[in-house]
């Protein structure tokens, strides 16, 4: 006993004097490498009974997001140490190695990423943090629902505590509420990473789109057996895509309202959550890898996406928003949907590469296309078209139409609304909806007060929106527009009442005249002399089927030719 006191005596002034030393080393560093100090903690699971149930019951699964941590954590330690690499570095010596040996025999436990990822846990422990507390989130969110102890309503109960317990942490927690694409695309560094990666980010959003759909099996299946097959079917339907890549990998970020509309619908708070988080993995990835952002400003910009995202208020939309940009960027986009999925691969309708924004706007031009999947012509993302209901078209054949100029019918006001075949433009009744919905945001409102040649074609756009849009827009369309249509509503309505007196009078001129030449004509005993049959029309050729392979449609891969 007096021995080991001896030992302890003896090495408490040597352990003050290293502590000491530490100390005066740190005192002596500059002032910049105090700025990365970080004061972010860990924090363990919730308690619960239900923690690890999802390991238990589908090891195969839990083992999968194993590997997806080391994925990630390599990612962004080769991207920051060594930023001059060729692209073959992570396309195909990392790819190789993840998706022929890691994916193949994932890891039994998960991984401590700062092990991996060494330099970038250094440059922004923060953004780590961030992501291990969500993805820890996510792992409980996965075993209570894959507990079959609790009833339905103790599942939604569970996860709002989780929900709770995850916000304690504000200094790591991202937003419950939607952040818009502009965030993730709209920034100087944005669109770097997939561009320059495009397989290894495929890889990164097919990891997301299984860490999302797996909640759909979940709760869609009714008994044990029918969410074993689900999540079994997911994870296979996951390894597809790895083959042929990254043909049959997303194109756009998957989003969790798309690709598990169940679950988003009953947690919608969870599935914000777990979007803005797969948003930020990108932006941190767009941040390493474009080089227009210093390597001595990457721990900043990082740090600043961070708080963005855990913010209330930067770049927020509104819930519905959300969900109807997940629905219009399309499921077929982001892999297809989680559960219900055919044996075929849905046929994307976007370039791979493309922002949301372009992505959406491609989408706009299609509307009131309708898609049938099961045709040929909807392999090619086109549906068949049934050429007897266009304008100009009726059935039983008409002469060769010129698609690539082809117009709607005129509206009441003799208007004709342009529906460009090339272009695919909207008809006008989604144009007005879209419009509308535009008009709410005060943002929008300013920048077209500010803009003339935009104020003049809201003018246009409004001039041709029936009475009842125009008093359900209310205040959002600016009160000099509201005025410049009013005042052209009445110039058409009195040019138009003008017209139809004018009409009217010499209608009752020409019936007196007719009248009075009848009269003349019995009293002199002669007759009218009758009018010539009109002759019909020589029958017009059958319009030449439509050659859809020669149409080049704007974010549409079409079919190859087929050869004669």
């Amino acid at each position: 006993m007096e021995r080991n006191e001896d030992m302890i005596r003896r090495r408490v002034p040597r352990a003050a004097a290293l502590f000491a030393a530490l100390v005066i080393a740190f005192a002596a560093q500059p002032p910049t490498a105090g700025a990365q100090w970080s004061r972010a903690y860990e924090q363990f699971y919730m308690p619960g009974d239900f923690n690890w149930t999802f390991r238990r019951t589908y090891p195969g699964a839990d083992r999968l997001f194993n590997a997806f941590d080391y994925g990630h954590a390599i990612l962004y330690e080769k991207l920051y140490t060594r930023p001059g690499a060729d692209v073959s570095l992570l396309e195909d010596e990392e790819y190789n190695f993840i998706t022929k040996k890691l994916l193949v025999s994932p890891p039994n436990l998960p991984l401590e990423e700062a092990a991996i990822e060494v330099a970038y846990a250094k440059i922004a422990p923060e953004a780590k943090m961030m992501f291990d507390w969500a993805h820890l989130f996510h792992r409980q969110v996965y075993d209570v629902l894959a507990d079959e102890k609790l009833s339905q309503g103790e599942k939604d109960a569970t996860i709002a505590r989780l929900i709770k317990y995850y916000k304690t942490r504000p200094d790591l927690a991202f937003s419950s509420f939607p952040k818009s694409m502009d965030l993730m695309e709209g920034q100087p560094y944005s669109l770097a990473f997939r561009n320059k990666y495009p397989k290894f980010n495929g890889l990164i959003w097919g990891y997301h789109w299984l860490q999302v759909g797996l909640y759909e099996p979940l709760m869609t299946g009714k008994t044990l057996e029918e969410r074993q097959a689900g999540v079994t079917a997911a994870v296979a339907r996951f390894r597809q895509m790895l083959e042929n890549a990254p043909e049959h990998m997303p194109r756009m970020m998957p989003m969790t309202a798309a690709v598990a509309p169940t679950f988003s619908k009953r947690y919608p708070e969870a599935a914000i959550i777990f979007d803005n988080l797969h948003s930020m993995h990108d932006v941190v990835s767009d941040i390493l890898t474009n080089p227009k952002v210093a390597r001595n400003r990457k721990r900043a910009e990082i740090l600043r996406a961070g708080a963005l995202y855990r913010d209330r208020t930067s770049y927020v939309i509104t819930s519905a928003e959300w969900m109807e940009m997940a629905q219009m960027m399309g499921v077929e986009n982001m892999g297809g949907p989680a559960v219900g999925f055919l044996q075929g691969w849905p046929t994307p309708t976007i370039a791979r590469g493309q922002s949301a924004a372009e992505a959406m706007k491609n989408m706009a031009g299609m509307a009131g296309m309708k898609m049938d999947s099961s045709s040929s012509a909807g392999a090619a993302g086109m549906a068949g078209m049934d050429h007897s209901k266009m304008a100009g078209s009726p059935a039983g054949g008409a002469a060769p139409m010129n698609h690539a100029s082809m117009t709607t019918p005129p509206d009441s006001a003799g208007r004709t609304g342009s529906m460009n075949m090339m272009g695919m433009n909207m008809d006008r009744s989604a144009m007005m909806q879209m419009h509308m919905r535009m008009m709410e945001d005060p943002v929008i409102r300013e920048r077209v007060m500010r803009d003339t040649t935009m104020r003049r074609l809201m003018n246009e756009m409004m001039q041709s929106m029936p009475a009842d849009h125009e008093m359900n827009m209310g205040d959002m369309a600016p009160s000099e527009a509201r005025r410049s249509v009013t005042s052209q509503r009445a110039k058409n309505k009195s040019r138009t009442s003008a017209t139809s007196a004018k009409s009217r009078n010499t209608s009752s001129m020409t019936k007196t005249s007719t009248a009075k030449k009848v009269k003349a004509s019995t009293s002199t005993g002669t007759s009218t002399p009758k009018k010539k049959p009109a002759l019909k029309p020589a029958p017009k050729p059958a319009m030449p089927p439509m050659d859809h392979s020669k149409m080049n449609m704007p974010g549409m891969e079409m079919p190859p030719a087929k050869k004669k």
